[in-house]
Order: C-alpha cells, then structure tokens, then sequence
C-alpha cells in the first residue's frame, strides 16, 4: 500500500514547480497557444506521468520480489537525487538570471497538436524518468500489490502536477506580468531547491 502520502504529494508538487521544459511548455502555451492547445498539453503531459510510473511499477515490481533489501538502496538513491535536484535548481537560481517571457510569436496548434506536444516533452523529460525509477518506489512499500499501488501514485503525481500546471498557467494569464518578472521566478526556484535538497536530505538519512 502506499505510505507517505502527504510527503509523496509534496514533493511531487516541489518537482512540478522546479523550471524545466514543462513548465516553459505550459507558460508558452499560456502566452501563445491558445485555449485548445494548453488543455491538450496538459492532458499529453499528465498521460506521460502514467507512462513513467506504469513502467516503473513493472520494473519495482521484479526488484521487490527478487531481492527485499532493495527497497533500502532505492531509498537512499531517491534521496540522493532529490539533493541533486534541490542543489542543481538552486545553483541555476543563484548563478543565473531568467528570462522574462513574451507573448510573442506563435499560434495554437489545437488540442490534438498540444497532446502530442505535451507527451513527447515529458517521456523526454529526463526528470520525469528518474524520479519514477528512483524516487516514486520508496512511497511504497514492498508488501501488498506493488503495481497497483506503484500506478496509483503515479496517478496522484500526474493529478497534482497538473494541478499546479493550471494554477500557473491561470496566473500567467491573469497577471503576466508579474509571475514573468526575473525576481519572482528566481524567488520560487531558490525556495523550490531548498525545499528538495533539505526532503532529499531526511530521506537518505531514513533510509
């Protein structure tokens, strides 16, 4: 069964709200696509979760059954690439300066043309597949159906990155202007990183 279901939707939302190609994708499509295109995008980009989670819960499963201590060592590696995250976002935060978005440029290709666009970014969002490799398996535990239970969270990160998603993307038309200023993207990226590092941290030394 699951475990750690309120850690697994914060850090799951923590991820969503990192910078990365999906989120550039979503304020593009915010900004430029249009209405058809953004809702196609975000159902491409939650279909992808459920990919990555469902191969996952394929692979979690063998691992459990085959060797019990497993489950530690990918503990700690989850842990380990949450510091990463958190550390590297915080890097790029603090040695970087963002680039304020425009509303130049492009029309909207539809729902159809966002659905694909939406998928195709997150299978190959590198991201994505480590966290359902190595993060996703420790919100579960080994006894009980592992697969179900490894798919149905990865239903939950699919609803909760979504969610976050439209929340940005409904302020991005709302107020452009404000969420697109350097400061405040570099403000949400520096809380983000510290957030996952310090996650990252009480994982590992839990495990």
């Amino acid at each position: 069964m699951p475990t750690h279901v309120p850690v697994f939707i914060a850090t799951t939302l923590l991820l969503a709200m990192v910078p990365g190609a999906s989120a550039a994708l979503m304020i593009r499509q915010a900004l430029e696509g249009g209405r058809r295109a953004l809702h196609g995008t975000l159902a491409g980009n939650a279909s992808g979760f459920l990919i990555w989670s469902t191969a996952a819960a394929a692979g979690l499963s063998a691992v459990l059954l085959a060797s019990p201590g497993a489950y530690s060592a990918l503990q700690i590696a989850g842990g380990v690439i949450l510091m990463y995250l958190g550390g590297r976002t915080l890097w790029t935060a603090l040695t970087t300066v963002p680039v304020q978005a425009t509303g130049e440029g492009e029309q909207s290709t539809g729902f159809a043309g966002g659905y694909l666009i939406g998928l195709s970014t997150n299978l190959g969002n590198p991201k994505a597949g480590v966290f359902a490799i190595s993060v996703l398996p420790q919100f579960v535990t080994a006894k009980g159906p592992v697969f179900l239970s490894t798919v149905a969270l990865g239903a939950l990160w699919a609803l909760v990155s979504a969610a976050w998603y439209i929340l940005l993307t409904w302020t991005v038309s709302r107020g452009r202007a404000l969420v697109s200023k350097p400061a405040v993207l570099r403000g949400i990226s520096v809380a983000t990183g510290a957030v996952l590092l310090g996650l990252g941290a009480v994982v590992v030394a839990g495990a």
